[in-house]
């Protein structure tokens, strides 16, 4: 009786097959990017180094609880309006160019404020200070990160339009496509930059109530 042999299967189209499906769904499947907020983390000051005083009223407080509610100053406030409350602060401009601490400084002659006595003196003494919940979500404190720069972003914007004809966005891309190079534009740059300097604060994570 003659033997008989097993059939062996070609596995040669079943590679080929595996090999499609990899590079579908390679091709197809969509890959999360991950949020953040870009930051600059503060140098170590020297040892020697004296704070200065900071008014209370020159000082924003933003704190977000464990439930992401958000308050402004003690008050609970809606996201929608954190940009408009903030810009109101940085550029209230109420201080009457009294001498602090050796230097004086005049008013804010590009404010556009109500130049509230109880606010802040000048942008550059405003200081945004941001508390957060350890058990807040970090996509509510993007959003509140991202209000706040927002809120730099339109008052740079603005006087950028004002004094240079042009928005802050488009003057720091012409410095940008000029290979930083063009000191006239870096000097324009540098100048929205002085006059609205981005001063946000983040306190460690506490029990926020």
């Amino acid at each position: 009786m003659a033997r008989r042999e097993n059939p062996e299967i070609n596995a040669g189209s079943m590679a080929d097959i595996a090999f499609l499906l990899l590079i579908f769904f390679l091709v197809t499947t969509t890959m999360d990017v991950d949020s953040g907020v870009s930051k600059k983390l503060a140098e170590k000051p020297p040892i020697d180094f004296k704070p200065p005083i900071i008014k209370e009223k020159n000082i924003f407080e933003i704190s977000i609880n464990r439930n992401n509610d958000l308050f402004v100053e003690g008050e609970i406030m809606e996201l929608k309006d954190l940009r408009k409350a903030t810009i109101a602060f940085i550029d209230n401009g109420g201080g009457e160019g009294k001498e602090e601490n050796g230097v004086k400084t005049g008013p804010c002659t590009y404010c556009k404020g109500e130049r509230d006595p109880e606010s802040s003196d000048h942008p550059n003494k405003a200081i945004i200070s941001v508390e957060s919940d350890r058990g807040t979500e970090y996509g509510t404190y993007v959003s509140v990160q991202n209000e706040l720069l927002a809120a730099y972003s339109e008052l740079r914007n603005r006087l950028s339009q004002e004094k240079y004809g042009m928005s802050f966005t488009e003057l720091e891309k012409a410095f940008k496509d000029s290979a930083r190079k063009d000191e006239s534009l870096r000097k324009k740059v540098k100048d929205i930059k002085n006059s609205y300097p981005q001063v946000i604060s983040d306190t460690d994570p506490t029990s926020v109530q």
